[in-house]
C-alpha cells in the first residue's frame, strides 16, 4: 500500500492531469462502472444457481413415463 506521501503525489498529479472540476466527474463514472460491474456479477451468480436448480428435461420427462 502507498503511505502518506506517495498518495499526495497521486492526486497531485490527478489534479494536474484531470483538473479540479473534472475530477469529480472522473469518480463518478468510477463509481457507476463499478455498480455495473456489480450488477452483472449478481445477475450472474442468479444464473447460475437457477441452472443448478434446475432438473434436466430427461429426468423430468423419465418421471412421468
Amino acid at each position: 500500500m502507498p503511505s502518506g506521501a506517495e498518495w499526495l503525489l497521486v492526486i497531485l498529479a490527478l489534479l494536474l492531469l484531470f483538473g479540479g472540476r473534472k475530477i469529480p466527474e472522473l469518480m463518478r463514472g468510477i463509481g457507476q462502472g463499478i455498480r455495473e460491474f456489480q450488477d452483472a456479477k449478481g445477475n450472474v451468480k442468479k444464473e447460475i444457481e437457477k441452472g443448478m436448480n434446475e432438473r434436466p428435461k430427461e429426468e423430468k420427462s423419465e418421471e412421468t413415463k
